[in-house]
């Protein structure tokens, strides 16, 4: 099995995981969600130790080990990326199996279980054509102020969504055609969904341009921006001048 197809497998069964344990009625709002981040979290670190037990693991439910920073391959995942949409019953929550080697986002997988979908690095999405005005994903309880600037330049029509991962999907499936953020993400929320939009072709880089580096000591990556590459230099410049103006 590649590295590809068994981060594909790991997201697929994780999300038929959290899909089961949501409907068994066990737990319920916000104990339902630490509850699949639990089981989830199991069963991605099982089946990663098993089939790959020389590379590390970087994962937002098990406490850090700093070794990792000297592995060339490390995984990172997110077991429940959207806890609370998940315990709402909503459909905009995901999970997040990358490899990252060298501090590259080589391979990733982000599965939307509620939605009976899986898109991988490889075999890559296909891009549809973007939409006019450019529609862009923000969180739904924090946009970043930067979405004023690019509202304004663009005329961008904000779309709210939950997860990173939903987020960063959406524009991938062609359902935006920007994904925006500011005000702190770490490694787990996004190495995934940037390891798969970049496979389709999509930008995916820090708000200054910057490529994400991956399997950091500091786990925090404050911003990030997914788009089409058509869109790519406009967002940024927007970007840069509402950052210049604060």
């Amino acid at each position: 099995m590649t590295d590809a197809e068994l981060a594909a497998d790991v997201a697929r069964a994780a999300g038929a995981l959290l899909l089961e344990l949501r409907e068994s009625g066990e737990a319920e709002g916000r104990a339902l969600g630490a509850l699949g981040d639990l089981r989830a979290n199991a069963l991605i670190l099982d089946r990663l130790r098993a089939e790959r037990p020389r590379d590390a693991i970087l994962s937002e439910e098990t406490a850090d080990d700093p070794a990792r920073c000297a592995m060339e391959r490390v995984w990172i995942v997110d077991p429940l990326d959207g806890t609370r949409e998940y315990g709402e019953g909503r459909d905009d929550w995901a999970v997040h199996i990358a490899l990252a080697i060298n501090g590259e986002p080589v391979v990733g997988a982000v599965a939307l279980p509620s939605l009976g979908l899986v898109l991988t690095s490889d075999p890559a999405p296909t891009l549809v054509e973007g939409h006019t005005p450019p529609r862009m994903l923000v969180s739904r309880t924090r946009p970043p102020h930067e979405c004023d600037s690019v509202t304004a330049t663009l005329g961008a029509e904000r779309v709210p969504m939950g997860s990173a991962g939903a987020k960063a999907m959406a524009v991938v499936r062609g359902l935006g055609e920007i994904y925006l953020h500011s005000g702190g993400q770490h490694q787990w929320d996004n190495c995934a969904p940037v390891a798969v939009a970049l496979a389709a072709g999509l930008h995916a880089s820090r708000l200054d341009g910057s490529p994400i580096v991956y399997n950091c000591a500091d786990t925090s990556i404050p911003d990030l921006v997914i788009c089409r590459k058509e869109l790519a230099e406009a967002v940024l410049a927007a970007v840069k001048d509402c950052q210049q103006a604060a």
